[in-house]
């Protein structure tokens, strides 16, 4: 599996990962996802985004470095779907002939039958929805974490940004019923999950296909009532659609994290209204304060895009003083990427790349040193950090591990001498130490001062899932960071420096 774009591109490649195993295959070790192409797998899958240019790139550069690889391999099937698919359709099978399916996001469930329609007939298989056949949730999945897993509460959305072709390409808003979520997040957690991220386009405006304005909140209140789930988060929510309910309900149940993500886009009132952003600077740094004064220790992300059509020195100047206000712990930021079909595509006032990059690097520059003085106020803290399998770059010689603390902060840490070695999926208690723009560090002198380690489901799922694919259990020698290296499906992090 390879996946570029967004968590919900994610989920759905852990489902279609599900369904090709409960075919019988087995995922390979090696491939696109990493460049090793010595142990090749009969069976490669794109899951495609189509938001930003580069993802057209990362996939037709893919393409193409595949196919001498196929000509080699007789037999090897490559299947490419979702939103790109989507949208290019037929132009996949014409810039790439040596594909043999293209699928949509309205059918990951068809994946199986189409590959094997293809091997049969011999012929390339196109097959696209307009409208969603499954639900992707019903279907069976292959989880990236035994830890932590994704749930989708709705696909689709209903709002017209102009920069934005996901409506266009994932339908309009479809929710799910609360009682299929909560019985989800339950399965997940009977098999040792404690951590579950609630997904949808706009996943504060669920309820919206059933007439409840206030359906997302109770959603997460309810999620508060399931023994063993110790750790609720959402993505993404919309501004518009963000009310003072879901402020209390993540106030108020004990495992909603005290971490949002909010995508400002642009702090211009003018870009926004170009961009049919249905809220202005204003509302925006109001709901931030609101949610502060009920979390004062809330980590707040957010997503912006430099160089939109239009956008003056002046409009870029406002996005400036947003950020400055804000006091993002994070920010994915990107440059505005023209996208054919939109209607940003057509706006007159398309800037220079020059101008753009260099809006670009005063923004991140801004923020690096914003999230360097947020993460520098952690020092002193104490956190239960929830033990991740990937560590840090430099995890060799530090021989720090890393995990997520509750506000979603990257932190690495080490192990005094004497003290229990954590599993994935165990909770630690840390004080931090330092910090950078990126991580936190917590350095304990001894597991009497600043280090305890609470073992839980999710680390004994960790031991099950390692027995199951023959690695090493956690009590047994290892590296730093786990046992093996798990195979990534794309979900996507904050940078480990």
């Amino acid at each position: 599996m390879r996946t570029f774009g967004c968590q919900m591109n994610v989920h759905d490649s852990e489902r279609m990962a599900g369904l090709l195993e409960a075919t019988g295959l087995v995922q390979a070790e090696g491939g696109p996802a990493d460049g090793h192409f010595e142990n090749y797998a009969d069976v490669v899958v794109f899951n495609t985004c189509a938001v930003r240019e580069n993802a057209d790139n990362k996939l037709y550069g893919s393409l193409g470095m595949l196919a001498p690889v196929k000509k080699a391999h007789p037999g090897m099937q490559i299947a490419v779907g979702g939103c790109l698919a989507q949208k290019d359709r037929e132009t996949i099978l014409r810039r790439a002939p040596w594909v043999d399916v293209v699928f949509g996001t309205h059918n990951v469930g068809s994946l199986p039958a189409l590959l094997q329609r293809a091997r049969h007939n011999q012929d390339a298989q196109l097959e696209i929805l307009e409208s969603l056949e499954v639900f992707p949730s019903t279907l069976p999945a292959k989880r990236d974490s035994v830890y932590s897993g994704w749930v989708s509460i709705s696909v689709g959305c209903n709002n017209t940004c102009t920069f934005c072709i996901v409506p266009a390409l994932r339908g309009k808003e479809r929710d799910r019923r609360p009682g299929e979520i909560l019985a989800e997040i339950q399965a997940l957690v009977d098999d040792g999950a404690i951590e579950v991220t609630l997904l949808g386009q706009n996943v504060n405006s669920y309820g919206v296909e059933f007439g409840d304005r206030q359906a997302f909140s109770k959603l997460l209140r309810a999620c508060g009532s399931i023994n063993g789930l110790e750790r609720v988060r959402f993505t993404s929510p919309h501004p518009a659609a963000f009310t003072d309910d879901v402020i209390d309900a993540m106030a108020e149940t004990p495992n909603v994290m005290p971490q949002l993500h909010m995508p400002l886009q642009s702090g211009s009132d003018k870009v926004l209204k170009d961009m049919r952003r249905s809220y202005r600077s204003t509302k925006f740094l109001g709901i931030l304060d609101r949610v502060r004064e009920r979390m004062p220790d809330a980590a707040i992300s957010t997503d912006i895009i430099v160089g939109f059509p239009g956008e003056t020195e002046e409009d870029f100047q406002a996005t400036l003083d947003v950020v400055e206000k804000s006091r993002f712990a994070t920010a994915f930021t990107f440059q505005y990427s023209k996208r054919p079909g939109t209607p940003a595509a057509d706006l007159p006032g398309q800037l220079p790349k020059a101008v753009v990059q260099e809006r670009f690097e005063r923004l991140t520059a801004l923020q690096d040193r914003i999230a360097a003085e947020e993460n520098a106020r952690q020092i002193g803290r104490t956190v239960e950090v929830m033990v991740t399998a990937q560590s840090g770059r430099k995890a060799a010689e530090t021989r720090r591990l890393s995990g997520r603390a509750q506000d979603q902060r990257l932190v690495h840490f080490s192990v005094p001498e004497g003290a229990g070695t954590p599993r994935p999926g165990d909770l630690v208690t840390v004080t931090i130490t330092s910090a950078a723009a990126f991580h936190l560090v917590a350095d304990p002198t001894d597991r009497a001062h600043g280090y305890s380690v609470r073992r839980s489901s999710a680390g004994d799922a960790w031991d099950r899932s390692q027995a199951d694919s023959c690695g090493a259990p956690s009590d047994a020698p290892k590296t730093v960071g786990g046992a093996r290296k798990a195979v990534s499906l794309g979900m996507p992090a904050l940078p480990v420096r």
